[in-house]
């Protein structure tokens, strides 16, 4: 008899594994809360779905499950990604290693897996929230979940996969209640904090310079210390920094903050210049351009709204003359360009962030993503302590992962 299988979370890794348990001949049902599955898929890549990329790398990836990455991907990578996604009737294209459906719509994705689905008859639940697990005992064999409502169901299965997201989203089902049911059967969850988001600034000026997009790096302190940098386009905001670079810092800023440590972040408007072209562009500017007002002196050098704003920051007048500017406010104004500090205070929260770090501890799964603790229990995607970078890397993990543990929980062997 074929395994009866209960997959609970409708979202990227769940129906992937429900998908490829069901190609291992078991029988699957999908429990989802939402009124739909697949609800968070359609928000991804600015609704253009950033599904994987080509430069897949360890480092990509941070948490307690990096050490699981490489058998993963290697049962299941990006090239078995595209190649499965291709086979359902996908066009890939490719922008600079960031890999989209053709048709430039996450509909594209969810579609393709709702018809996958259906033609291999996953039995989809929707508007169910599964509140709680039980083991088998000696009055029932299998794996028994219930709903925990007044008109509570319960149903009963041979092998259950926790694909229940992590905590972001809430209105896409992310809400975190997958931590509940695994703490239920005894594992640990690492702390939990927003990734991939916006960070909150203690600097009111910055409400100045809001809606401002440019090149940038960010470098991130955590006591003093730096722990990493990135470059790219940041966003400037009333309440703070955002954008990509910003993205990719802000899960250490959310563990140092979570630690009450001072964090801050330092910001370069000029990245392109080493110390030495730094101090031989002003220079030039200084004896070049010394006879006209500071407005008048900074223009083209960044956005207008940044360079006011640290004139400001200076103390420097924009109608004051280039040439009659102290040496001491040269100095000041040429250093904020390159080290301009604010102080973080708080990340976005989860509903703003696009994903959470921290989750179930992966050294409490093996390889195939099964529970070293309580038999017949699987995990995939974001409950597990494992989060990437922006780029595709967290819809790799969730169908890497869901195939893995689909097939796991099917029967196949490994």
């Amino acid at each position: 008899m074929n395994r009866q299988i209960a997959v609970i979370g409708g979202g990227a890794a769940g129906m992937m594994a429900a998908v490829q348990a069901a190609r291992a001949g078991a029988g699957v049902t999908v429990y989802e809360r939402n009124d739909r599955i697949g609800k968070k898929i359609l928000s991804t890549g600015n609704g253009k779905c950033n599904f994987s990329n080509e430069k897949m790398e360890i480092s990509c990836y941070h948490g307690s499950g990096q050490k699981l990455l490489p058998v993963i991907y290697d049962t299941f990578g990006v090239p078995e990604t595209k190649r499965f996604f291709q086979d359902l009737g996908m066009r890939i294209k490719s922008v600079n290693g960031y890999l989209y459906p053709a048709s430039g719509q996450a509909s594209t994705v969810l579609d393709l897996f709702r018809y996958e689905l259906a033609r291999l008859s996953v039995d989809i639940h929707t508007g169910q929230q599964i509140t709680h697990i039980a083991l088998p005992d000696q009055s029932r064999k299998g794996i028994y979940i219930g709903t925990g409502k007044s008109d509570s169901m319960s149903y009963t299965y041979d092998r259950v996969i926790l694909t229940c997201g992590g905590a972001v989203a809430p209105g896409t089902g992310s809400d975190g209640s997958g931590w509940e049911l695994a703490r239920q059967l005894g594992h640990r969850i690492v702390p939990v904090v927003s990734a991939l988001t916006a960070l909150r600034c203690k600097e009111t000026y910055l409400k100045q310079v809001a809606g401002v997009r440019c090149d940038a790096k960010v470098i991130l302190y955590v006591e003093g210390s730096q722990i990493c940098q990135e470059r790219g386009e940041l966003q400037l905001t009333e309440y703070g920094i955002s954008g990509i670079p910003v993205f990719q810092i802000s899960r250490h800023a959310a563990y140092a903050l979570r630690e009450k440590k001072h964090t801050s972040v330092e910001i370069s408007f000029l990245p392109e210049y080493d110390d030495c072209a730094y101090e031989q562009f002003w220079k030039e500017r200084w004896e070049r351009q010394s006879g006209q007002t500071m407005e008048e002196f900074l223009t083209g050098i960044v956005n207008k709204k940044i360079n006011m704003l640290l004139l400001k920051l200076a103390g420097i007048s924009g109608s004051e003359t280039a040439a009659h500017v102290p040496l001491k406010a040269r100095r000041k104004l040429q250093h904020l360009y390159r080290f301009l500090e604010v102080e973080v205070i708080k990340t976005n929260p989860p509903q703003q962030s696009q994903v959470s770090a921290g989750g179930v501890d992966c050294g409490q799964v093996d390889h195939t993503l099964a529970s070293k603790i309580v038999p017949g229990v699987y995990f995939a995607g974001e409950i597990l302590d494992i989060d990437g970078i922006c780029g595709g890397y967290n819809l790799q993990w969730a169908f890497s992962s869901g195939t893995v543990a689909g097939r796991a929980a099917a029967g196949v062997q490994f």
